[in-house]
């Protein structure tokens, strides 16, 4: 049975000195017949009693530490390993006992603390650099630039993230879909369909999470669970239709327009012919429009569907004349700049929508209005005006889809499809203008104003 060490005092381990140790290991060996151990500047190791293999290591220059000392079984064979607790005085003897025993348990599981020391500082470094959702939601935004089509949109799909407050703080491994639940639920309440969509951004984020290593295991934002739930939440849900135009009035609406002056009435008008969106019109470049072939390329990453590749437009002749009559900046690309070179906005094409409504009350008329709703017809809705009149014309869906920049039809229609059909729809766009200029059949172009 090994020898019982004395149990020293903290009195007793703060008296303690690298010259006391080494004379008091001197004076044993003398007493035992042993050669004296040499002064030298290696560390001195004095147990102290309490736990066996606690041990106070001494330097020269008067450093003090704890060690505990321990034999596994490495192979068949014993190997002797030493475990820092800490330094001295930091750590006085008792907790220097305590740190001992929490090891002498480790060893009595069968675990090495040596090891499980080491797993405790890789979880600890590991969680000083996952980040927060919020984080996440930062490195997201700016590793998938070509996600926004504007600024605005940008800004728009931050902050309806941002705006979910239980999920900002959270490391994104802590984050579980009931977790997602609690915090849409606000939001559910007032637009479920909003909801599902800011879901699906929560979901974009934690794939990045993934990716980087941050989580692993299911996408918390999409998993079987939280999808019935928001699927629930929609049923019975309207999804509110922006207003369109009547197609009947489109050529009473377009006399107005072509009265009108300024750079968001010809987009307006242009938006008006194309059937296109608000944000290709306003984003568009005049290294996208060949004029000799009569023809706008949209490029893939500013369309809303993402997966469908660029989007061709054939110019109506009107179209092309309207674009010719433009005047162009030097150094700016914008094909409808802003006053002051930059992009044009949405709410310069807006207010021209409803000025043009205010002034038609004003002059007695009923104003432009969406026949569902009864709300003033906005510039998103021409594109339902241009899809009424053409499915009224006996024009194929195809076509008219296609116009729309619309993903339609089954995977196996799609993957076998792959013509846009330009000149085939031309003849329908060239339908349209006229139509909208006030004219039945093909003939000459009425003359637009130049802003």
């Amino acid at each position: 049975m090994p020898k019982r060490v004395k149990e020293l005092s903290a009195l007793e381990v703060k008296r303690l000195t690298y010259e006391s140790v080494l004379q008091e290991m001197r004076d044993r060996a003398e007493k035992n017949g042993r050669p004296p151990p040499s002064e030298h500047e290696l560390p001195l190791f004095k147990a102290v009693g309490g736990v066996p293999g606690l041990q106070l290591q001494l330097t020269h220059g008067g450093g003090k530490s704890w060690i505990f000392r321990y034999s596994v079984n490495v192979g068949g064979k014993q190997k002797r390993k030493s475990l820092g607790l800490g330094s001295y005085p930091t750590y006085g003897v008792a907790e220097a006992r305590d740190r001992a025993r929490d090891a002498v348990r480790l060893l009595d599981v069968g675990e090495d603390p040596i090891k499980v020391k080491q797993a405790n500082r890789d979880k600890r470094n590991a969680e000083a650099t996952k980040p927060t959702f919020k984080l996440a939601v930062d490195s997201w935004a700016t590793a998938n630039p070509h996600e926004f089509t504007s600024e605005k949109y940008r800004l728009a799909w931050l902050n309806s993230v941002y705006a979910i407050d239980l999920l900002q703080d959270r490391y994104v491994d802590q984050i579980d879909d009931r977790t997602i639940w609690r915090a849409l639920v606000p939001l559910v309440d007032r637009s479920p369909d909003l909801a599902s969509r800011v879901a699906a951004r929560i979901a974009a984020v934690l794939r990045w999470a993934a990716g980087e290593r941050h989580v692993t295991g299911e996408n918390q934002a999409e998993t079987d669970w939280l999808k019935g739930k928001l699927k629930a939440a929609l049923k019975g849900v309207k999804k509110k239709r922006q207003p369109s135009l009547d197609w009947e009035d489109a050529p009473r609406w377009w006399a107005m327009l072509n009265d009108r002056e300024g750079t968001g009435s010809r987009a307006l008008q242009f938006l008006a012919m194309t059937a296109t969106r608000s944000g290709d019109v306003r984003g568009m470049t005049w290294d996208e429009v060949d004029l000799e072939k009569g023809i706008w390329t949209i490029p893939a990453e500013r369309l809303k569907v993402k997966n469908k590749g660029e989007h061709s437009v054939p110019l109506p002749t009107a179209a092309l004349e309207l674009l010719k009559s433009l005047p162009k900046i030097e150094g700016v690309n914008w094909v409808f700049p802003a006053i002051r070179g930059g992009q044009l906005s949405d709410a310069t094409i807006g207010k021209a929508m409803k000025d043009m409504h205010s002034k038609d009350i004003k002059q007695g008329g009923s104003g432009f209005l969406d026949k569902e709703s009864n709300s003033p017809a906005v510039p998103h809705g021409l594109r339902a005006t241009f899809r009424t009149w053409a499915g009224e014309q006996g024009f194929s869906r195809e076509h008219a889809e296609l116009a729309l920049a619309h993903v339609f039809g089954d995977d196996t229609e799609r993957a076998y499809q792959r013509s846009t059909f330009i000149e085939q729809r031309r003849p329908m766009m060239a339908a349209w203008a006229e139509y909208l200029h006030g004219k039945a059949t093909l003939g000459n172009v009425v003359e637009i104003r130049r802003g």
